[in-house]
């Protein structure tokens, strides 16, 4: 960074935060590439806005008391980080996980605000959670943590302020149970969460939303940038969560081959390519290990290393696991093995150094907040559908997803190139969505 308000506003940043390192390295990755921006336009520094994006609207914390199986009171901390509401209500997922930590929900929630404004859909950035672990629970032990969860949170949110959604770790199960506590405590049907069952407001194509999305707009990047397409590719997704199955299914159905998945306890490859529909019978349905796959399929082989998955030979892939997940090590072998292209399903899965190398190697590479903007987008037609009391078919929704998507990838290729980062996705991307915000932001005036 070489502009002086940019470099200040970071250090400043820094200097109050210094222990949230996911956080900063969002904002340094966002910032770092607004310079040209910056420049072009002086209101920027005059009304602060770089201070004002980066700082959330609200921050909650609370604690979430609920009884086990065996009677025991437990405790955990939940979350919610109203980051910006200039374009439209806070948006953004709940995630329960033991790593949750106030950086891990900062940085998801800044990351909301950018592709959330690149869907083009009116929808401010939020992001919550709770270090609560699903896993091992039962139905019951994780009805009455939801249940708790949304007594609190129900005070902030509302369909009109604050929509949230899923995220790791909170499914179809969790939001129907959050669902249902909001309806009970405000005695009202709205549509205050999206990713909600079919049978209570939820939308067609949901589910699928993410890793289909990621897919369309990696094939428009390869069909513009590299006349090129998935057809005869080997691919290989990290993880085997909603994201990555439905990036599978995708792949599949535009012509490329999945040859490796993992899950936390290791990664199978299969020359011959993944069974999906097995594989999502065994994660959806099953809950399973990835690693009963290869017990079941003789052409698969297991690994424990699920870092390791990197080094397999491959054209294009999908880091689809969780953030910092490929890092410079793994980038250079991929570069090494002829990979030809890269888009992020997780949030923020390539550390700055594997983004450096991928770009010096001139590897095609598609940033999160553009590449995993699927669900989100959908979850904004989720609540138009809400609003009108109408469902749209799976076709309608898949199509307006494909559009969207496509529109992403112009739209940050567009300002790549017009500010000065020509092919370079990642500041396009920042660039796009940062500038619809800071007109509404700068449109708005300042709240005293």
């Amino acid at each position: 960074m070489k502009n002086q308000y940019v470099i200040k506003t970071f250090e400043d940043i820094k200097n109050q935060h210094p222990d949230q390192k996911e956080y900063l390295q969002a904002v340094y990755e966002v910032l770092s590439t607004l310079e040209p921006v910056v420049e072009a336009n002086e209101k920027i520094e005059k009304y602060s806005i770089l201070e004002r994006i980066i700082e959330p609207e609200r921050q909650i914390i609370f604690r979430v008391p609920w009884v086990d199986d065996k009677g025991k009171v437990r405790v955990n901390r939940g979350y919610r980080v109203q980051f910006n509401s200039a374009i439209g209500p806070y948006k953004g997922g709940l995630r329960f996980h033991p790593t949750v930590n106030l950086s891990i929900i900062k940085f998801l929630g800044f990351e909301q605000i950018f592709k959330n404004s690149l869907t083009g859909l009116p929808m401010g950035g939020g992001k919550g959670g709770s270090d609560f672990d699903p896993k091992g629970k039962s139905d019951d032990e994780i009805m009455r943590f939801c249940q708790s969860f949304m007594t609190e949170l129900s005070k902030h949110i509302g369909p009109n302020t604050d929509v949230p959604a899923g995220d790791i770790g909170v499914g179809g199960r969790e939001i129907g149970y959050l669902f249902g506590q909001y309806k009970r405590l405000q005695n009202e049907f709205t549509g205050v969460l999206t990713g909600k069952g079919l049978s209570f407001g939820g939308s067609l194509a949901r589910t699928e939303a993410t890793g289909y999305g990621l897919c369309y707009i990696t094939e428009e990047m390869l069909k513009v940038m590299k006349n090129d397409s998935f057809k005869n590719k080997k691919v290989i997704i990290s993880g085997s969560g909603n994201v990555a199955l439905y990036a599978a299914e995708k792949v599949t159905q535009l012509g490329g081959t999945v040859i490796a998945m993992s899950d936390s306890s290791g990664y199978i490859y299969d020359e011959k390519g993944i069974d999906v529909q097995l594989m999502k019978e065994l994660k959806e349905v099953k809950r399973q290990r990835i690693s009963v796959y290869a017990d079941i399929v003789k052409t698969a082989s297991f690994h424990d290393d699920f870092r390791s998955i990197w080094t397999i030979p491959c054209q294009i892939a999908l880091p689809c696991a969780t953030q910092n997940e490929l890092d410079e090590e793994s980038a250079k072998t991929l570069i090494k093995n002829g990979v030809i292209a890269v888009a992020e399903g997780a949030n923020m899965p390539s550390t700055p150094e594997a983004v450096e190398a991928f770009q010096k190697a001139k590897v095609l590479f598609a940033p999160a907040k553009a590449a995993n903007a699927g669900g989100v987008a959908v979850s904004g037609l989720e609540m138009c559908q809400n609003s009108q009391r109408f469902s749209w078919t799976f076709q309608d929704v898949d199509e307006k997803l494909k559009d969207i998507m496509i529109n992403i990838f112009h739209n940050a290729y567009d300002n790549a190139e017009k500010y000065g980062y020509k092919d370079n996705l990642v500041a396009g991307a920042n660039i796009a969505g940062f500038l619809k915000v800071c007109d509404a932001m700068l449109s708005q005036g300042i709240t005293y």
